[in-house]
């Protein structure tokens, strides 16, 4: 069996993903840290986000396929979110089961305080980081992300 090889672009990405894996871990445990003084995690921020960006109440489907998750992880995240007062559910006119997810006031103050201290630390994150840089390596990751979603690496 002929070991299969990659293109010099192909080794690069390998490697570029592998350093994006333990990014990703890196990330979430330093946004877990960031938010825990809120009862904040940063799954729990994420959704927080996802329900803000969103133009309009969606139901947990629709959170989950724009944020990129697993339906069921996104439910599970919801409803701990119910339970403690931060987002509501409202009656969805199109679909008598898939209630509307949205923030409430303390929904709102919770994501609101999160983002007052995501500020600082961004801003100390990216110090010494160019703008060039970061907007190329955004760039490259909004159009892996887009080959990925449109099934273009088959």
């Amino acid at each position: 069996m002929r070991k299969a090889t990659r293109t010099p672009a192909g080794e690069v990405l390998t490697n570029l993903m592998l350093d994006l894996f333990r990014l990703n871990s890196l990330v979430l445990t330093a946004g877990d840290r960031l938010v825990a003084r809120l009862g904040l995690t940063s799954a729990r921020w994420q959704v927080l986000g996802a329900i803000l960006a969103a133009d309009r109440p969606q139901p947990v489907a629709w959170l989950a396929r724009d944020m990129g998750a697993n339906r069921q992880n996104v439910q599970r995240i919801v409803n701990d979110l119910h339970e403690e007062g931060l987002i509501a559910f409202k009656p969805n006119p199109y679909h008598r089961r898939a209630q509307l997810v949205v923030l409430t006031e303390r929904g709102q103050q919770a994501f609101d305080a999160a983002m007052r201290l995501q500020a600082p630390w961004i801003n100390a994150l990216s110090e010494g980081l160019s703008v060039k840089d970061l907007t190329t390596v955004h760039q490259v990751i909004v159009a892996l992300r887009a080959k990925l979603e449109n099934g273009q690496w088959d």
